[in-house]
């Protein structure tokens, strides 16, 4: 669902401030492979880093949503292409595991790419059921239509991702910078 599991990210470096002042200094190599682990658009990676400074969360965000926007058919598929099925947690009974798994594959085997939404403002224990009837609500689109609701959905996930690391890049329990 390429939600519930975030890809490493490098660490913005740990210094007084406020985190997009970070952000926005980091050298362009160091924020395109952070940006890249939002989204996996050299693309839109390479937009975002060249619109620096940003002067403020919002516009950051804003610039990410345009760059995505302006994704490719081609940028967009290979972004989608590195997103992967999430688990559900190991505690969830055996039962959400095997739904799961198939609803994936039946979503991956229908649409050729791993099933993306953003949960960003779910509740953990209502992230299992939402997945589930996400897949099951989009394994009735058409192709096209898919494509456009899965770029949507990989810009609300990038989105979230994005504001995620600069805000966990401030906060007390992640100086060193972002997780």
């Amino acid at each position: 669902m390429g939600s519930a599991t975030t890809p490493a990210t490098p660490a913005i470096p740990a210094q007084q401030g406020d985190p997009l002042a970070r952000f926005n200094a980091l050298p362009a190599a160091v924020a395109q492979e952070l940006l890249l682990s939002c989204c996996h658009s050299h693309r839109w990676a390479e937009r975002v880093t060249a619109h620096r400074p940003y002067p403020t969360l919002d516009a950051l965000l804003a610039a990410a949503d345009e760059a995505g926007y302006d994704l490719s058919v081609a940028d967009r598929d290979k972004a989608l292409a590195a997103e992967s099925s999430a688990v559900p947690h190991p505690d969830a009974p055996p039962a959400a595991h095997t739904a799961l798994r198939a609803a994936h594959a039946a979503y991956e085997s229908r649409f050729g790419h791993a099933f993306v939404i953003s949960l960003d403002g779910v509740h953990p224990g209502e992230r299992l059921d939402q997945v589930l009837a996400g897949i099951r609500s989009r394994l009735g689109n058409e192709p096209d239509e898919e494509r456009v609701v899965a770029a949507d959905e990989l810009r609300r996930l990038a989105r979230a991702r994005l504001a995620h690391r600069v805000r966990v890049a401030g906060s007390p329990a992640h100086p060193s910078g972002m997780r």
